[in-house]
C-alpha cells in the first residue's frame, strides 16, 4: 500500500512539472520578449526603448512586466522622452538577482547600472506600486544617478497588517517547491484575469488589457517564486530605507488614488509627501491602484512636472 501511494505521489509530481513546463513554453511562445537584453554581472536584463528626449525609466509593480507600460503608456510618452522600460529582476524576461529574489536596494542598483549601460546616467525615474518602492530605493541609495522621481501608488511606508496567506504560503520552503508548480500547472487564465480585475477596482480593467498582458508569463514558476520572495521581504526593505527619505533632494511628484485599497494613500503617499522636502502629492478622487491606466493623463502630467522641475523639458 505504501509503495502504491508513493508511486501515485511521484506520478502527480511528474505530471505537475510536465504541465508547468508545457504551460510556460506556451506562454513564452505567445508572449515573447518585447525588447532587447543587456548583461550586468552575468544577469540578463530585458528592456524596451522607445522615443527621443530626456531619459525616463519606468519600473513596474508586483507580478508585472514591460507589457503593463507598453500597453498604452509608452506610446503616450515617446514623443517627449526616451522611454526605457525594464523587467524587474526575476520577472518578465529578466534574471533574478539571487535565489531570495533581490531586495529593493539590489534591484534599484541593478536597474541603475542597466540604465547607465544604455547611456542614461541620470534619468527621470517613475515607479508604480512595488516599482515605486524600487524607485525610492534608487533615490535613497544612489541619489546622484537620477534627475527626478515620479511615484504612482507607491508602497513607501510600513504597515501593520500581515503578509497574508497567499504570499506566506508561496514564499515558504514548501510553497516554493510544491504549491507554485501546482499553480503554474493548473491555474486557468480566467482566474488570473479575475485577480487583475480586483487590482483595478473600483476602476474597470482597460479593454484588451487581459489579452495583452499575458497571464501565462505571470504564472511561470520562476516569476512566481521571485515575486513571492520580493513581496515577503518588502516590509523589512521599506523599514530600512524610510530613514533615508529625508536625505532625498530631488524633484519628487507623488500621485495616488484615494480609492486605492491595495496600497492605501493614507499609509503611504500622505506621510511620504512630508518625509521628502519639496515633494508634491496629487490625490486622485475615486481612483484605485492603477492610475497609470485609469488616470493616464494625470500621471503623464506628473511626469512632465518632474521633468520641468529637473530642468529637462
Amino acid at each position: 500500500m505504501a509503495y502504491a501511494l508513493l508511486a501515485l505521489l511521484l506520478a502527480i509530481l511528474a505530471l505537475t512539472q510536465w504541465r508547468a513546463a508545457r504551460n510556460e513554453a506556451q506562454a513564452e511562445a505567445a508572449y515573447p520578449a518585447e525588447g532587447q537584453f543587456l548583461e550586468i554581472d552575468g544577469l540578463r536584463v530585458h528592456y524596451v526603448i522607445e522615443g527621443t528626449g530626456p531619459d525616463l525609466v519606468l519600473i513596474h509593480g508586483a507580478s508585472g512586466n514591460t507589457r503593463d507600460f507598453t500597453f498604452r503608456m509608452v506610446a503616450e510618452l515617446a514623443d517627449h522622452y526616451r522611454v526605457i522600460v525594464f523587467d524587474r529582476p526575476g520577472l518578465g524576461y529578466s534574471d533574478p538577482i539571487t535565489r531570495r529574489g533581490g531586495s529593493l536596494r539590489e534591484q534599484a542598483l541593478l536597474l541603475q547600472r542597466a540604465a547607465a549601460q544604455l547611456n542614461a546616467p541620470r534619468p527621470l525615474v517613475m515607479g508604480q506600486s512595488y516599482g515605486g518602492s524600487v524607485a525610492l530605493a534608487w533615490a535613497s541609495y544612489a541619489p546622484q544617478t537620477l534627475s527626478g522621481l515620479t511615484l504612482v501608488a507607491a508602497a513607501s511606508n510600513p504597515w501593520s497588517t500581515g503578509l497574508g496567506t497567499y504570499y506566506s504560503v508561496l514564499s515558504s520552503w514548501w510553497g516554493q517547491r510544491f504549491v507554485i508548480p501546482l499553480l503554474t500547472a493548473f491555474v486557468q487564465t480566467r482566474m488570473v484575469n479575475d485577480t487583475i480585475d480586483e487590482v483595478f477596482l473600483p476602476d474597470a480593467t482597460p479593454q484588451g488589457y487581459h489579452r495583452y498582458i499575458g497571464a501565462g508569463l505571470t504564472l511561470r514558476r520562476g516569476a512566481m517564486r521571485a515575486n513571492a520572495l520580493q513581496r515577503a521581504a518588502l516590509l523589512n526593505d521599506i523599514l530600512a530605507q524610510v530613514p533615508l527619505y529625508g536625505e532625498i533632494e530631488l524633484p519628487v511628484e507623488i500621485i495616488h488614488g484615494n480609492a486605492d485599497t491595495t496600497v492605501p494613500l493614507s499609509i503611504h503617499s500622505e506621510p511620504l509627501s512630508r518625509q521628502i522636502e519639496g515633494a508634491v502629492l496629487t490625490e486622485l478622487e475615486g481612483i484605485g491602484h492603477m492610475p497609470h491606466h485609469a488616470a493616464l493623463p494625470q500621471v503623464i502630467d506628473a511626469i512632465h512636472r518632474t521633468a520641468a522641475r529637473a530642468g529637462l523639458n
